[in-house]
Formats: structure tokens, C-alpha cells, sequence
């Protein structure tokens, strides 16, 4: 029954994230009420589990029928022989978790075969064990100084002041009117760039976002970190590269730390998280809650909780419906618009960091609102567009809009799996700012970063503020587009069309990327290209490990 039920999970797991059990895996273990639940929503337990116990009474009674039990169990080998055959057994499992790397398995460029090449079961327990990885241990080096230099040099750009050493801490001054408005960052779940028609999607998924688009200022080709919610997160908040393993988001030893809303912060602002689900999922109130922020989630009250800011639970009376993952996203709207009422009433700048739940599996949402049925990728998209559609309306009548920032992003695509070991067009993401004070609607066509929002949206407010981010400007004259993203394992560099994808074992390739074709050819480049992007990764390591990254 055990063998039976873990290949039939390896299978939906596969249908789910296109790999072989992973971390992911691991960490889904931890957070059980999300997970049953959600599994149940999803999938016929009762008849994939009735069935499974029919196939194992099955096979049980032809072992039965065949003698083999019998066999077994009359037969007349020594217990010293049998100890023997234990033993080498029972070594063979050992040595092969002790000297046996699962990476060994990812040998060719093709992440469907290197992942078919593994095993499940010894997938996930290589995951348990190495669910962090050393940068230092695993990847190529280059001098610190020179690491550090590398990447000040990257990051210069108008009005930049560095500090001394090896620290990418620097102010940056600005000449233009400074604004405050209020800021509503609205992080979209599994927004893909290929839902939305601007990126040639015919299926009228996004109607309401298409429109919007029109009327920002609209980066058209950003690309996203990772491929999960907490390296959006971890993207949006610290502005850093994904360094390997799991995301800083769930780290230990990443109470304050230099964010996006300490900056916030310093300006005068009130920040708060808000999210539909439990919090606790996914270490995010620990992360929001000791780095600055105020949480709003439909959590439980955990004993001994301690956070810097305060943590508010979403009453029921402000809940019309829910799956394993949250409130639906009208209902986590209808919250965060009650909060910005009370934060007016009492002259209060306010930051909010929206993380919305509909758009991921079961993809359920309240009837009668779309024209979809319940229960698809698309029905989803197309209701968390509806409902975006919706709160947008609401907020045009608030006397708070005048003065409030909207901006959409994704915190990842819907799927990141494909023909190359790393498919750059599965990272690629929509994002746009609203209701801009004094600024036109542009399309910002430059190849873009999720690290870069913030260091853009606050040039163009003319804000003046100390930085520890990787993100810059990219209306600066001097911003040369490059893009940092990557898996637990993988860390890629892009600048223009040239691909470095940095792995274990101090490998290091390189790549042109044909985006027209979505073709990476093998090719050499310049020690120099190779050098930045080992900077990037070796540097962000680095000051996240050395605590230079905290206040």
C-alpha cells in the first residue's frame, strides 16, 4: 500500500510542478491542514484511495496464489545467512544516502530526462536532507573584493553614494518633487505573462487587466525570480537575487533585515501583509511580522507568537467564501479597503503587500461571477482578473485614491517546467503601476526584474533613501538590462541575450538565448560576463550570511 500510494502521489505531484519529489515536497509536509485539505478539493480521495486498496488486496492475493508468502516465509536459510543478506541490504541503502547524489541524475539540458532519470522516493529524502545549500560549498568563487566591486559597478547610477567595504549599501539622492502617496501592491498568484492578451493570449482570460495595462506604466518584460510564492516575495521585499536553496522567506535568522518597507518605513508609512490564507504557511508571518509589516490573515492564534508588528485574524462576518488556501480574492480585497478607510480616518500613509489565493489549485471561487466553470487554471485567472476589475471600481469612489499607488505582479508563472534545463519563457511576468502622480503612461519594454520595481517606482516619486538592494532604476540612462532568476539549485544571470546558469558542483554555462524561438544555443563568453553573474549570487550569499543585510 505504501509503494503503491507513493507512486501514484509521485504522479500527481508530477502533474502539479513537472518534477520528481523535491523540496517542495518536503516542505508541504510541515503545513498539513493546507495541504490534506487542498489534495482533497482537488482529487477523488475516496476513489483513488479505494482503489489503490483494491490493487494492493489484488496483488497481496496473487503473491498469495503464486506461494510466494509461503515460500518465504517456510523457508530453511540460516539466520546467520539471512543477517548477512540484511546487512548488505541495509549498507547498500546507507552508503547510497551517505555518497549518492540525486544531482548526479542532471546531466543533460533536457530537465524532463534528468528528472525521469531519478528515483521518487530517494528524490525526497535527497530533498529532506539538502533543502539549503551552501553558495560558498557548491558554486564557482571568484575574490570577494572583486565580487563586491563587480556589482557596485553594476548598481552605479545617478546620485549613487556607496559606503566603503565589501557592502553594496549606498544612498541614492534624487533631484525630482518628491510624492507620498499611499502604495497597494496587489501580488497576483501564478500570473503567467501568457494569460494576458498583450502577450498574444486570445482566450479573453484578463480583460480587466489588458485594460489597465493601457493606462500604467507597464513593464512588459519583466521576469520573475523563482517559481514559488515566497521567492516573489522574497524578490519583492528585499530586492535580491535568489540565492540556492529555500527562499530567504523561510530562513532562519531573517528577522530584520534591510526591506522595501523599512524604507517605507523610514518615509513615515504603516506596512501590512495581507493575506487570505494562514500566515503561518510558509514562514510568512514570521518573515512580515519581524521585518517591519502588520499582518492581516485567516489564521489561528499560535501560542507564543512574537512579532514586531501586530497580527489582526480576518473575522468570519468578512468571509462570503473559502478553499484550503484562503478567502477568495474579493473578500481579501473588501479587507484591505476596510483597512485603508481606517488609515485615512486617521491621516495614515499606508503600504500594503496583497497576496492573493484564488488562482491556485482547486481553483475555486464563488459561483456566478464568471462565465467559466469552477475547477480550471483558466476559470481562475479569469476570476482573480474579474475580481482585481472589481476593486479597482470600488477604490475610484475612496477619498484615499486620489493619493494611492495600485500596482500588479505576479509572484511567479503558473509553470516553470519545459524543454531547456531552465526555460527563460516561463519566468516571464506581467506587472504595472497605477493612478501615478505627474507621470504618463509608458511601457517600460526594457528586459526587467522583479528586484527592479521598487528602485523604479521610487526614482519616479523622487524619493531620496538608503538602499541594500540589487534592483535598480531602469529608467536611469545607465541601466543595462540584465534579469536574475532561477530554481533551489539552478541561479541564472541574463544581461541582453547572453545566459549564465550557475550549478553545484562549480559548474558554469553559458548560453544565447533566441527569445523569438525560445532556443538556448551553447556558446563562450568573456570571463568577465561569467564573473558578474558569479558576483551577483556570490555577493548576495554573502551579505545575507554575514548579517550585513540586516538595518
Amino acid at each position: 500500500m505504501i509503494t503503491l500510494f507513493s507512486f501514484f502521489a509521485e504522479l500527481t505531484f508530477w502533474q502539479e510542478f513537472e518534477s520528481r519529489f523535491n523540496f517542495i515536497a518536503v516542505d508541504y509536509l510541515i503545513y498539513t491542514y493546507e495541504v490534506i485539505n487542498n489534495i482533497n478539493e482537488s482529487y477523488p480521495l475516496p476513489l483513488l484511495i479505494s482503489g489503490m486498496l483494491l490493487l494492493a488486496i489484488g496483488i497481496t492475493y496473487t503473491f498469495y496464489k503464486l506461494n510466494i508468502f509461503k515460500n518465504s516465509f517456510n523457508s530453511n536459510i540460516t539466520f546467520s545467512r539471512r543477517l548477512l543478506i540484511s546487512s548488505i541490504l541495509i549498507s547498500s541503502a546507507v552508503l547510497f544516502s551517505l555518497f549518492v547524489k540525486n544531482s548526479w541524475a542532471e546531466s543533460g539540458n533536457n530537465r524532463y530526462a534528468n528528472e525521469l532519470s531519478k528515483a521518487g522516493i530517494y528524490s525526497f529524502f535527497a530533498a529532506f536532507k539538502n533543502n539549503e545549500l551552501n553558495y560558498t560549498d557548491f558554486y564557482k568563487l571568484i575574490n570577494d573584493k572583486e565580487a563586491f566591486a563587480l556589482v557596485k559597478e553594476e548598481l552605479t547610477e545617478t546620485g549613487t553614494i556607496f559606503s566603503k567595504g565589501l557592502s553594496i549599501r549606498r544612498e541614492i539622492t534624487n533631484t525630482n518633487q518628491t510624492y507620498k502617496p499611499n502604495v497597494i501592491m496587489i501580488t497576483v498568484e501564478s500570473l503567467s505573462a501568457d494569460f494576458l492578451e498583450h502577450y498574444g493570449n486570445n482566450q479573453n482570460l484578463t480583460p480587466n487587466l489588458d485594460t489597465l495595462a493601457n493606462h500604467s506604466v507597464f513593464f512588459s518584460n519583466m521576469y520573475a525570480t523563482g517559481t514559488r510564492t515566497v521567492r516573489g516575495m522574497e524578490a519583492l521585499t528585499l530586492s535580491i537575487p535568489p540565492t540556492p536553496g529555500s527562499s530567504i522567506v523561510r530562513r532562519m535568522d531573517n528577522e530584520h533585515l534591510f526591506t522595501v518597507g523599512h524604507v517605507f518605513k523610514q518615509q513615515g508609512y504603516t506596512n501590512t501583509f495581507f493575506y487570505g490564507g494562514d500566515g503561518y504557511f510558509d514562514n510568512m508571518n514570521h518573515f512580515f511580522g519581524n521585518n517591519g509589516y502588520n499582518i492581516v490573515d485567516r489564521g489561528r492564534k499560535l501560542l507564543n507568537e512574537t512579532y514586531d508588528g501586530t497580527r489582526t485574524l480576518i473575522k468570519d462576518n468578512d468571509v462570503t467564501f473559502e478553499n484550503a488556501w484562503g478567502i477568495c480574492d474579493e473578500d481579501i480585497f473588501n479587507v484591505v479597503i476596510k483597512d485603508a478607510d481606517k488609515k485615512y480616518k486617521e491621516n495614515k500613509l499606508f503600504n500594503n503587500f496583497i497576496m492573493t489565493t484564488s488562482n491556485h489549485r482547486p481553483y475555486t471561487f464563488p459561483n456566478h461571477k464568471i462565465d467559466l466553470p469552477v475547477g480550471t487554471r483558466e476559470a481562475a485567472v479569469r476570476y482573480t482578473d474579474y475580481a482585481i476589475g472589481n476593486f479597482i471600481n470600488k477604490i475610484k469612489t475612496k477619498p484615499w485614491f486620489k493619493n494611492t499607488v495600485i500596482i500588479i505582479v505576479a509572484d511567479h508563472c503558473a509553470s516553470s517546467a519545459g524543454k531547456n534545463e531552465i526555460d527563460i519563457s516561463k519566468y516571464q511576468i506581467p506587472c504595472m503601476i497605477l493612478n501615478l502622480p505627474n507621470t504618463a503612461k509608458m511601457n517600460i519594454s526594457k528586459m526587467t526584474s522583479q528586484i527592479d520595481l521598487f528602485p523604479t517606482l521610487w526614482s519616479l516619486l523622487g524619493w531620496k533613501y538608503t538602499s541594500s538592494f540589487y534592483g535598480k532604476n531602469v529608467l536611469d540612462e545607465s541601466y543595462k538590462p540584465r534579469v536574475v532568476l532561477g530554481t533551489y539549485q539552478k541561479l541564472v544571470y541574463m544581461k541582453g541575450d547572453s545566459l549564465v546558469i550557475l550549478s553545484p558542483q562549480k559548474k558554469v554555462d553559458t548560453y544565447l538565448y533566441n527569445k523569438t524561438k525560445n532556443e538556448q544555443i551553447k556558446t563562450s563568453f568573456p570571463v568577465t560576463l561569467t564573473n558578474q553573474a558569479i558576483a551577483n549570487y556570490q555577493t548576495a550569499f554573502e551579505i545575507f550570511k554575514n548579517g550585513s543585510l540586516k538595518q
